[in-house]
């Protein structure tokens, strides 16, 4: 053991890092004394605040606006990142949208819009960033709950969650020889600005379905997150850790 902490030298692209899950785990790779590259796509304001906490708390730290449905946008995301900090190490793929349809209206542009970040958006973040990220490299994308217990009128973001597990599991493959493990994590319920409404709606039902008792927090994701960007994972990839207190 150096005393070092767990990042000291990396630098981790988070997308999705301006607000929710990302923001936190963009808190906690800092904390490990990584360099942090934030991407947002419309809330500029909410990433200059992240990197201001980052800042503050001695860390290297820039926010890059970036639509990772568009290839190119990630392309140029991805070469900003080299530009300001030299290397790339970890990406956290926290980017994601989650919009919930019945099947009368779950129609081509629902199915476009979830597919479009949550699976075109995967595969072309990771593309970018494969070519040029240091080894040994990390990899982490979010998947769902759902999508091995979907609810009614969540079919289609469920089947872009599966789409991700699966493509984690098949670029596992191609990515090992290359020194970078890439694995998802599935959370249930975590409570955030953007999960109110349905923590107010869902929230006693799943406390008592759930072992812990309680609903899950920004922190109990973004811990597991520091751990498949460390060393310590080395041995894990193509997987998807499934992380919900225990729901039932």
């Amino acid at each position: 053991m150096n005393g070092k902490p767990a990042l000291s030298g990396k630098t981790a692209l988070v997308t999705g890092g301006s607000r929710g899950i990302g923001a936190e785990v963009a808190r906690r790779l800092g904390a490990e004394d990584a360099a942090i590259a934030i991407a947002y796509r419309s809330d500029k304001a909410s990433a200059d605040r992240v990197v201001e906490d980052l800042k503050a708390a001695g860390a290297r730290a820039c926010a890059f606006a970036a639509d990772i449905s568009c290839p190119e946008d990630c392309e140029r995301l991805v070469r900003e990142c080299i530009e300001i900090f030299g290397r790339l190490d970890i990406l956290v793929n926290a980017a994601g949208v989650a919009t919930y349809r019945p099947l009368e209206q779950a129609d081509a542009d629902h199915y476009h819009a979830m597919f479009a970040t949550n699976v075109l958006g995967a595969l072309s973040v990771t593309r970018a960033v494969a070519t040029v990220m240091e080894t040994p490299g990390r990899i982490v994308h979010f998947s769902s709950r759902l999508a091995e217990s979907p609810m009614p009128g969540t079919s289609v973001y469920a089947a872009s969650k599966a789409a991700v597990s699966a493509l984690t599991l098949a670029l596992s493959q191609e990515l090992g020889p290359r020194g970078i493990t890439i694995n998802a994590i599935a959370p249930g319920l975590i409570e955030t600005d953007m999960t109110a409404a349905a923590v107010r709606e869902r929230g006693d039902a799943m406390r008592s379905r759930t072992p812990l008792r309680r609903i899950g927090q920004p922190g109990d994701i973004s811990g597991l997150v520091a751990f498949l960007a460390s060393d310590d994972a080395g041995w894990i990839t193509g997987r998807t850790i499934r992380a919900d207190g225990g729901l039932l």
